[in-house]
């Protein structure tokens, strides 16, 4: 009985959809081109890093993990697809998830170049869900606590970034086809909630063989005359390789994944400058850890407590990780892996040439108060937004503190005090949530400005046989699937066969996590965080379905209620930069430790420079740092690496707060197929006088050669420690330079 009510209160009545639909709609539009394979596209790429230092990253919530620095810079790829009637973009962005005010920002930057022809019905923006990028870009107020605030700085970059790669695909738009194809990935992700999964009923979990969605689903962008202009794939897996202890700047193993195949396209250029764009786009991501040796007691080595994933009762040791060593290992390998399917997938020659009009429908909607038609002929209504208390345990990438534990179905009486000091929440909340116990009554804390979004941003696209579903959060592997299924039923009812959906996670909006009804039962992380209460996914497939129907029947839908823009609003706490000095009888740019005057592939060099504070100018487009080669016969420097490499490092750390003294780190990992020769490292930036204001720098180091390095020699990192008190060149170092902690 338990089974079939779950069932009833999860499924959607599609006799609900069919009944919206006109009678004798003729089905999909047909396409009057004389050649239906044949669209207009283009690809774009643009970095959108934002401050490298001093801002709490977004994703992990950890009010401690404060960014110093970059390993990989963050990137905005954005495609384009036309039928000569209809344009849509596609934007993955290496960030933690998309927000309001960002999209309309992106919006309002592309209508005052090219009017109409950008809307936010044909614009898709969808984050990748990397944990290591700047926070401070949302503009509600939960987002932003561990921030200190909105940070104007990190929207800014980002919307610039994402315009310029959008502005680039618009001007590279040429004639040409895209080609369709898909495979299984089965060793890079695993379900991070187990138990939540296996509460979904049998049946329905015996329709497939893993407990994670393992297809990578992708599109090749080729011009007519065969040049290759880009790929974007659809894939699974949170980007939390790189764990809450990470302090650097980082695309995690999307962005690494990325990196990789454009450089295989084109092996000359440096990041994000290349010609060709690779995406690495997230999907239903909200149950997937890459972390696939599992989460494990740190302290004991032995398996956490599954329902709660407690060692002892207590999160905070039940952490999952691997494949790697450590993190940086982990990263790099579950890129790779990412890499080498879409690479097969990318030489397919069986791939499907996508055929067809492109269409898009768009509508929002008030996701606090919308109603569910049931199965069984009732109704059910989405809940004001809230959290419950599993949502402070965290989960087994990065675990919560205090005394939360996920699973968690009753409420305590001491933090039910603490979160009324915020708002209590009413009977008619509590009872919506059930069996949710609410931790914080979000949706209806308004102050200083309102916490919560409660206007989400509904949205899809098809392109030929395609379908493209930007959704506004974390969905589930099981609300994915049923997501899917019940899109495609909506397409092939009204008259397009064998379409292909991909469900596109985190776009144009943020409402943390999507559960099945099943799954919210079990009250794991994710469905503690599902703040619209149990029937969201319902909800979603539900108005998707219209959305659907809307494209079928070439039926533009009525806008919705607008979200605010709360620019005006926001608070920021987080101060700016004050000064910047350099010790006593030196400048910025200034190196106090050298690399080692001889280093072998495969080792790392490092040098260390007088520095100011990165958020002074966030180099956007640029780099703090370059690799240089010198050119034989000549005394020309040629950059061969910058801070958007993986070999490289960016490393900043203020010395002094009272003195404004700085330290910039630049570490770069030999690749063992380096050319010998010789080399320097450098380091620009900008620092702050309080006289004259924001003034450019650069340093670099002395030159050192480059070995192939022999069978014997053991790979060591070669540099002149500081603390050793000398210079490069083994002279002690001046007073100053120690006084200064140099």
């Amino acid at each position: 009985m338990r089974l079939q009510q779950r069932v009833l209160m999860e499924e959607v009545v599609v006799v609900m959809v069919l009944a919206c639909m006109a009678v004798g709609v003729a089905g999909f539009p047909s396409d009057p081109r004389p050649d239906p394979t044949l669209y207009n596209i283009g690809a774009g790429i643009y970095d959108v890093t934002g401050p490298a230092a001093g801002v709490n990253m977004m994703g992990y919530a950890n009010p401690a993990q404060i960014n110093g620095g970059i390993h990989l810079r963050l990137f905005s790829r954005a495609f384009i697809l036309d039928d000569t009637q209809r344009r849509v973009v596609f934007a993955s962005v290496d960030c933690g998830m998309m927000g309001t005010l960002l999209k309309m920002k992106v919006v309002e930057r592309l209508q005052a170049v090219y009017g109409d022809l950008y809307t936010t019905a044909n614009v898709m923006l969808s984050g990748t869900h990397t944990h290591s990028g700047p926070a401070g870009y949302l503009q509600y107020l939960l987002f932003d606590i561990t921030s200190l605030g909105f940070l104007q700085e990190t929207l800014d970059a980002m919307v610039e970034g994402i315009f310029q790669s959008i502005k680039m695909a618009h001007e590279s738009v040429v004639p040409g086809y895209v080609y369709l194809s898909s495979g299984d990935l089965l060793d890079a992700s695993i379900n991070r909630s187990p138990t939540g999964y296996l509460n979904n009923p049998e049946a329905e979990r015996d329709k497939y063989l893993y407990d994670t969605d393992k297809t990578m689903t992708l599109l090749r962008f080729e011009a007519e005359d065969g040049t290759p202009m880009g790929m974007v794939n659809w894939f699974a897996v949170h980007p939390t390789s790189m764990n809450n202890t990470n302090t650097l700047v980082s695309g995690d193993n999307k962005g690494y994944a990325s990196q990789l195949f454009e450089q295989a396209m084109d092996p000359w250029a440096m990041p994000g400058k290349g010609r060709f764009v690779a995406a690495f786009a997230q999907s239903n991501c909200g149950d997937v850890s890459p972390n696939i040796k599992g989460p494990r007691c740190i302290d004991t080595g032995l398996p956490c407590d599954l329902a709660t994933s407690t060692c002892d009762g207590r999160v905070q040791k039940c952490i999952a990780s691997g494949p790697g060593k450590d993190m940086m290992e982990s990263t790099k390998i579950i890129g790779e892996r990412q890499f080498t399917k879409a690479w097969e997938l990318y030489g397919d020659q069986t791939a499907v040439k996508l055929s067809g009009p492109v269409q898009f429908a768009q509508q929002f909607i008030d996701m606090s108060n919308y109603t569910v038609f049931l199965a069984n002929g009732t109704t059910a209504k989405t809940c004001t937004p809230a959290l419950g208390y599993s949502f402070a345990a965290g989960t087994i990438d990065g675990p919560g503190a205090f005394d939360f534990t996920q699973g968690q179905t009753e409420s305590n009486p001491f933090w039910n005090m603490v979160s009324s000091f915020l708002h209590a929440p009413s009977e008619e909340q509590i009872a919506c949530h059930a069996p949710k116990p609410i931790l914080l009554d979000t949706g209806e804390i308004n102050k200083p400005y309102p916490w919560h979004p409660r206007i989400m941003e509904t949205q899809m696209a098809v392109v030929g046989q395609l379908a493209i579903l930007p959704v506004p959060g974390e969905f589930t592997t099981m609300c994915g699937r049923r997501f899917r299924e019940q899109i495609v039923a909506v397409l092939e009812d009204g008259g397009l066969p064998g379409a292909v959906p991909v469900l596109a996670g985190l776009s144009n909006v943020y409402s943390h996590y999507i559960t099945t009804w099943e799954e919210y039962q079990v009250q794991r992380y994710e469905a503690a965080s599902t703040i619209f209460g149990p029937y969201t996914c319902a909800a979603y497939r539900q108005h998707y379905s219209i959305l659907a129907q809307a494209i079928l029947e070439d039926r533009q839908l009525p806008p919705g209620p607008s979200p605010p823009d709360m620019s005006e609003t926001v608070i920021t706490l987080l101060p700016g930069v004050l000064y910047d000095a350099a010790p006593m009888g030196s400048e910025f740019g200034d190196v106090v430790a050298q690399p080692y005057p001889l280093a072998y592939t495969g080792e790392t060099v490092t040098a260390k420079f007088v520095s100011g504070h990165p958020r002074n100018d966030v180099q956007l487009g640029g780099s703090f740092l370059t690799v240089e080669r010198l050119i034989n016969g000549t005394d020309t420097w040629e950059v061969i690496a910058t801070d958007a490499n993986w070999e490289t490092r960016f490393i900043w750390d203020r010395i002094s707060m009272l003195l404004g003294t700085s330290l910039a780190t630049v570490k770069w990992d030999i690749p063992d197929d380096t050319p010998e020769g010789t080399y320097r490292l450098t380091h620009n930036g900008h620092f702050k006088s309080m006289l004259f204001g924001l003034n450019q720098y650069s340093g670099a180091s002395e030159p050192f050669e480059v070995m192939s390095r022999p069978a014997e020699v053991t790979v060591i990192e070669r540099y002149q420690d500081p603390h050793m008190r000398t210079s490069g060149s083994g002279v002690p170092k001046p007073w100053w330079l120690r006084i200064f902690g140099f």
